[in-house]
């Protein structure tokens, strides 16, 4: 839904004031324990942000993806921790069943999403199918009115606490690549499905991911998102939103990295003066503010774009490999401009370095982005539309 410019403002305004009163303050102690607290969890349920992209009938608030964009760069200036929390209900956990589901599945489980009361997931990743997403192994073969899911997904956001999961498994063994698969939403109590411990990771403490594991779970034929054999199509319409969403958190970071440099560099002496008035540094923070304008311009034509109905697929790639590299860039660079105290917690600094990270490898990485935006042109071309 397109808010007007009033209503928007007030959003993204009360959304502001949560990251800056709620979310900042407690950013080391989530860090430290590994965990967000109930509090703030509760803060995001009431503020309706676990149904930002969740159409209205089903009680979320129905963003279009223009102020969905603008809501997740207002998350991104914390810890992405905070974010990851609603993310996979914001976006890949939920989008398969808001984009191609039955209105009974829409009726069973979107509410709940909305509210925050059920947490979503999504299953794709495997142990040997990560960027060739279509060379998964995970079976469905059907029985009567059931499938039985046979295999692993690895490094699954949210797993440990989800309450549903949007799966894809391969349902023709015979069906090459990506034209064997089929998605299915998997309910958490399913008898054979058993979900690993948090894994231990780089960054972002407070998100967790986890294998999930089938063995033998009987998940109704009802379940099944759209036709059999067409999964991948699902999957893929689902990365495309989730990229711009991600690229929008990553330019959040950008933004919050660039207020911590410039801020610390105007106290900060050294050389009997601010080491801001030292051109050098100066340079660095320019080029952060160039490239995090670029990538918020980038995001907001292609979001505009996608309300409009148009095809974004390559627009979503050159979006996120060009907003979370240039993320990766302006950490590197807060780390530099802060020097030894960048590299010490003290500042936080060092955590966001970490916490950045995997921006430029989940929702495909910058090397698959790059084969995208590639094949995209390469069609273009063929069709004379270049």
């Amino acid at each position: 839904m397109a808010f007007d410019a009033e209503t928007r403002a007030a959003l993204i305004d009360q959304v502001r004031r949560f990251v800056t009163e709620t979310c900042v303050p407690v950013e080391a102690q989530v860090g430290d324990e590994d965990a967000v607290p109930q509090h703030v969890v509760d803060a995001m349920k009431e503020l309706g942000l676990f149904g930002i992209a969740v159409p209205e009938e089903y009680g979320g608030l129905d963003l279009d993806m223009e102020t969905e964009c603008l809501v997740a760069m207002e998350l991104g200036q914390t810890s992405p921790a905070f974010r990851s929390v609603a993310g996979t209900n914001i976006g890949i956990g939920s989008q398969a069943l808001i984009l191609f589901g039955t209105e009974e599945q829409k009726q069973k489980w979107l509410p709940g999403v909305a509210s925050g009361d059920l947490i979503a997931s999504f299953a794709l990743t495997e142990p040997e199918a990560g960027s060739d997403a279509a060379g998964l192994k995970t079976k469905a073969v059907r029985d009567g009115d059931h499938y039985i899911l046979n295999g692993t997904k690895r490094y699954i956001t949210n797993a440990n606490k989800a309450d549903l999961f949007t799966v894809m498994a391969r349902t023709n063994q015979d069906e090459p690549g990506a034209k064997g698969v089929s998605a299915f939403i998997v309910e958490r109590d399913t008898p054979g499905l058993s979900v690993g411990k948090p894994e231990k990771k780089m960054g972002q403490q407070g998100a967790h991911i986890c294998d999930v594991i089938f063995e033998n779970a009987r998940v109704p034929a009802a379940n099944m998102i759209a036709k059999e054999g067409e999964g991948f199509k699902v999957a893929m319409s689902v990365l495309d939103k989730g990229r711009l969403h991600i690229s929008a958190v990553a330019t959040g970071v950008s933004k919050r990295l660039i207020r911590e440099m410039v801020n610390y560099s105007l106290e900060r002496k050294q050389f009997g003066k601010p080491i801001f008035e030292h051109q050098m540094l100066q340079a660095l923070i320019a080029d952060s503010q160039a490239e995090t304008y670029a990538a918020e311009c980038m995001i907001m034509d292609a979001a505009r774009r996608r309300d409009a109905g148009e095809d974004i697929t390559m627009l979503a790639s050159c979006t996120k490999l060009f907003a979370t590299e240039a993320c990766g860039r302006v950490a590197d660079r807060a780390v530099q401009i802060f020097g030894g105290a960048g590299y010490v917690s003290d500042y936080g600094i060092e955590r966001f370095y970490r916490d950045v990270r995997i921006f430029r490898l989940y929702e495909g990485t910058s090397q698959i982005q790059q084969i995208i935006i590639a094949r995209e042109l390469a069609r273009a071309a063929k069709a004379g539309k270049l």
